[in-house]
């Protein structure tokens, strides 16, 4: 099964359309979206495509396959246009590894105990990380798809469960990087 792993869509119409491509052409059996999906905050340039009540409409049509984590710029009202919770922290266990998703602004890979075989996701800096830490932990972060900082692509990831492995792509498709976890199931 394939998953999609997104952040940081700050309102970006274009960004929602491309969570919809790409779920049409996967099937993804979960879509984790790492928060500040409708609004840019006070230090972000909103994107060209600003339009939350674009990217809420796009997004209900696949609301169901999507994992919403709370991010600093996400609000109460974005659980209403959604009819969906919001969660600051989201722990699931795949085989004897420990994933836990998070936006990063409360919870991050230097605050938070990162324990053996645990796979950290988070977003909130706009800069795409794939790391390993020691005793099969990861840090990953899938950049951000809208509004990346640093001179990053935009950015988001695919993870496959047969192959335990991330991809991280470019908004237009091309594969960047992938990182392969040592699967200890």
């Amino acid at each position: 099964m394939k998953y999609l792993i997104a952040s940081d869509l700050h309102g970006a119409k274009s960004s929602a359309e491309k969570i919809l491509e790409l779920n049409h052409k996967y099937n993804f059996e979960t879509i984790y979206l790492l928060g500040d999906i409708n609004y840019n905050g006070a230090r972000n340039v909103p994107p060209i495509d600003y339009s939350p009540i674009d990217v809420t409409a796009l997004l209900n049509k696949i609301k169901e396959k999507i994992v919403f984590i709370r991010g600093n710029c996400d609000s109460r009202v974005d659980e209403f246009v959604f009819n969906k919770k919001f969660q600051d922290l989201l722990k699931i266990k795949k085989g004897k590894y420990r994933f836990i998703f998070t936006h990063g602004d409360l919870f991050n890979k230097d605050s938070y105990k990162i324990r053996k075989n645990t796979v950290f996701l988070y977003g909130h800096t706009h800069i795409f990380e794939m790391s390993n830490r020691d005793h099969n932990s990861y840090i990953i972060n899938p950049g951000s798809i809208s509004i990346p900082k640093n001179n990053n692509p935009r950015t988001y990831m695919i993870f496959d469960d047969e192959s335990f492995s991330f991809s991280l792509f470019h908004f237009n498709d091309n594969l960047i990087d992938t990182l392969t976890i040592k699967k200890l199931i």
